[in-house]
């Protein structure tokens, strides 16, 4: 079989992970003609994993996209979480169980999912790089690589020990660009280093790119009123050498739509648009803000059930636009119960913590956030 990596795919990838929801499921119809437009403009790859919305992004794809193209005119990836398994044979099911819901066949990207912290001792525990190229041999998995929320020396050790792995996927933005945790800088130069094509997750930093400050965004609309600021944090990341793919979490038809009007030609940032991004990077470093991306790996194993990512954001909003009045009523609906419960129920296990890709002290920014948004605390102890 030939497993070199393909050559035509587009910048482009469609990220599975915030797919539409509609009465607390996966909307459908406006998936598929959210992968219609995708198609229709030539971009194929698509990007879910074992656990993006509790394993219905692997089944709305099934039915979006597999059910309805012919398989060999896109490209498929899933992940492989070992780090969430109990043991050794529920980690190596987790492929089957990808299989059988997405229908796919096969994988043209599989990848060990989320390897940083204490993470990668279950793929080893479990004996995962063995098995997945066991079966990557048999024809199952085209192009074996993994993710990493990591630093570029974890990075670098890991690329020593899996010297065959295909490719690497990475938290590449122009914010995180020298971010002392990220490290998106030097961890892509890392990937390209062992010659390895990097695909790039979070280009928009959850979204946090597409909405920016008076300030910031007065730098990208004085280039081009007309282009989105989530434009310019998607085409940066595409205009490094290497990268094979851009990751979008698109979660609406518009957000497909404005994506792909701008990439379906796709052109390199040009020393204009660098520089705006340079004076945006500034501006951004000097704005106390959280920095989760809406990932929900903290949710899962939180056993208050305490609202984070839903609760992160209102705070950055307030830290971007100081108006905390306009901000307490989504505030109130994020903390209603359905949806999660407030900062003061948190008992500090530390559960989240342990799974937070960006390594964020969670339960001190809870403690932050509880002092502006909940009754019983004054506004004024912001920060303190």
């Amino acid at each position: 079989m030939n497993t070199k990596l393909p050559t035509d795919i587009k910048k482009l990838g469609f990220g599975l992970m915030r797919l539409p929801m509609l009465n607390g499921k996966v909307d459908i119809e406006q998936t598929e003609q959210m992968v219609d437009l995708f198609m229709e403009n030539g971009f194929t790859y698509f990007d879910t994993a074992y656990g993006y919305i509790g394993g219905a992004s692997e089944t709305a794809i099934k039915t979006a996209l597999v059910d309805r193209y012919s398989r060999d005119s896109f490209q498929l990836a899933t992940k492989l979480p070992a780090w969430a398994a109990a043991s050794a044979e529920d980690a190596k099911q987790m492929l089957w169980t990808s299989l059988e819901r997405t229908g796919a066949g096969y994988f043209d990207f599989y990848l060990l999912h989320n390897l940083g912290g204490d993470r990668h001792t279950a793929f080893e525990r479990y004996g995962i790089w063995e098995f997945l190229a066991e079966q990557k041999r048999n024809g199952v998995i085209r192009q074996l690589g993994f993710s990493a929320h990591a630093s570029a020396d974890y990075l670098e050790k890991l690329l020593d020990q899996h010297p065959d792995v295909d490719f690497v996927q990475l938290q590449i933005n122009y914010a995180d660009w020298e971010n002392g945790i990220v490290q998106s800088r030097r961890c892509y130069e890392t990937a390209v280093a062992h010659g390895k094509p990097v695909i790039v997750m979070e280009p928009v930093k959850g979204g946090a790119l597409s909405s920016l400050p008076a300030e910031a965004e007065s730098v990208f609309k004085a280039l081009d009123e007309n282009a989105s600021v989530a434009s310019y944090a998607i085409r940066f990341a595409a205009s490094l050498d290497g990268v094979l793919t851009v990751l979008s979490g698109m979660s609406s038809l518009a957000q497909m739509e404005d994506n792909v009007s701008y990439m379906r030609d796709f052109r390199p940032l040009d020393e204009a648009e660098r520089e705006a991004v340079r004076r945006v990077q500034h501006i951004l470093t000097g704005i106390e803000r959280i920095p989760c991306t809406d990932c929900r790996y903290c949710e899962k194993g939180c056993p208050k059930h305490v609202a984070i990512p839903g609760i992160f954001k209102n705070y950055n909003d307030y830290l971007l636009h100081g108006d905390i009045a306009l901000i307490r009523g989504d505030y109130e609906w994020q903390v209603s119960g359905s949806n999660g419960n407030r900062a003061t129920e948190c008992i500090e296990c530390g559960a989240c913590e342990r799974v937070c890709p960006q390594s964020i002290p969670i339960i001190e920014a809870l403690k932050k956030a509880s002092a502006v948004f909940d009754r019983d605390n004054p506004v004024q102890g912001a920060g303190e």
